[in-house]
């Protein structure tokens, strides 16, 4: 689950992660009046979506006066922001971020995300704030210091100060910086994050470290822990079917291809999606609908595909086994009842009742194709699309 930048920096407030001040406005005189509050002549703002690159797509500006904040605001909120993470459909602006503008000396990037191949948490620091990581990664990767933590010992001092010297601190600003990356840490580990950065972390001419932007991710199948972060979700945020999905507890990412599919186990959805691109076309979605999926869950996976009006044709790939190919059969046919089925279906069933399921899908009068493997059906769908 993401969160917003405002939401991120308060929750950073609670672990003593500096911050500038600022605040969150909806209309450009809440905008004003939280300038107003933070005094100064220099204010920064920024819009609020669940997205990078919001300053190269115009989504940041630098105000020189209260009158030039509520301008900027009026100019940024309704706007459709699109950058190199939203896709070409863009975000609609709903909200800005307020800040007092700071004399920065220096950028830093720094950022904590699980490493699956270490099985840990690592935390990553860099010289090069401001920039992509992605982008630094790629072109000097010398340039970022890499900490692991053992979770059953945890974060150690050492560590904090290898990376402050790694990317060259001021000695004088050891200290802080060693707190900073304690306390950010700590959040990360309080929260279940699977991703907490901070680019760029600036250092201000009066010696300050504060995050100047904050980007967090949390773990999804750790929020039965943290409820309080429930209240966070910006549905706004969300692809409307992906939404649909999550009340039904499917496993549903919108892609940008033509093909729908339907598959029970992420590993052969991921399969499937790689023949459907070797077959030439590209897949319009991943539904994993899990091994123990009910009548209800394939009916409402079913629906949500046909939802997508990009969907030339669906691919419906079974491996029958806790799940039972006659169940999977009886939710797409229910599903069929209550919507406009007007694209062709490839189906691929194997395992337990998939000639009953078969059988089903077969006399009921739609227009289903039936595949013999799983290239096969690939092939079909594709060529059908």
């Amino acid at each position: 689950m993401k969160i917003h930048e405002y939401q991120a920096k308060q929750l950073f407030q609670k672990f003593n992660v500096p911050i500038p001040q600022g605040g969150v406005a909806a209309t450009p005189h809440e905008a004003y009046q939280v300038a107003e509050g933070l005094g100064g002549d220099r204010f920064v703002v920024k819009a609020q979506i669940h997205a990078g690159g919001r300053g190269k797509g115009g989504g940041v500006k630098v105000a020189s006066s209260l009158s030039e904040v509520t301008s900027l605001a009026d100019a940024i909120l309704g706007m459709n922001l699109v950058t190199h993470q939203t896709g070409p459909e863009g975000r609609l602006v709903k909200k800005v971020l307020v800040e007092q503008a700071l004399d920065i000396k220096q950028e830093l990037y720094l950022g904590v995300v699980i490493d699956r191949a270490q099985a840990r948490p690592v935390i990553m620091m860099s010289a090069a704030g401001g920039m992509e990581i992605e982008e630094v990664a790629a072109r000097t990767p010398e340039l970022i210091i890499k900490e692991a933590v053992d979770p059953a010992v945890g974060l150690q001092p050492y560590q904090t100060r290898n990376l402050a010297f790694g990317v060259g601190l001021d000695p004088i600003l050891l200290r802080t910086a060693s707190g900073f990356i304690t306390n950010l840490y700590k959040m990360f580990e309080a929260y279940d994050c699977s991703l907490v950065e901070i680019n760029p972390l600036v250092v201000t001419t009066d010696g300050q470290m504060l995050a100047l932007d904050a980007k967090v991710t949390f773990d999804d199948n750790a929020l039965y822990r943290h409820k309080e972060l429930l209240e966070l979700e910006d549905p706004d945020e969300m692809d409307p079917l992906e939404l649909e999905a999550t009340k039904h507890n499917l496993n549903y990412i919108r892609l940008d291809g033509t093909i729908g599919a339907m598959v029970n186990g992420a590993g052969l959805a991921m399969a499937t999606m790689d023949l459907i691109k070797l077959a030439g076309a590209e897949p319009a979605n991943f539904l994993d609908v899990g091994g123990g999926a009910s009548a209800d869950m394939i009916a409402n996976g079913f629906r949500i595909i046909l939802s997508d009006p990009r969907v030339k044709a669906i691919l419906i790939n079974i491996f029958g086994g806790i799940l039972r190919c006659d169940v999977l059969a009886e939710g797409v046919l229910e599903a069929a009842k209550k919507v406009n089925v007007n694209v062709p279906i490839i189906v691929r069933l194997e395992g337990t009742n998939c000639e009953i399921g078969r059988n089903l899908l077969g006399e009921s009068g739609l227009n289903f194709t039936v595949a013999g493997d799983m290239l096969d059906a690939a092939h079909k769908v594709a060529a059908l699309a």
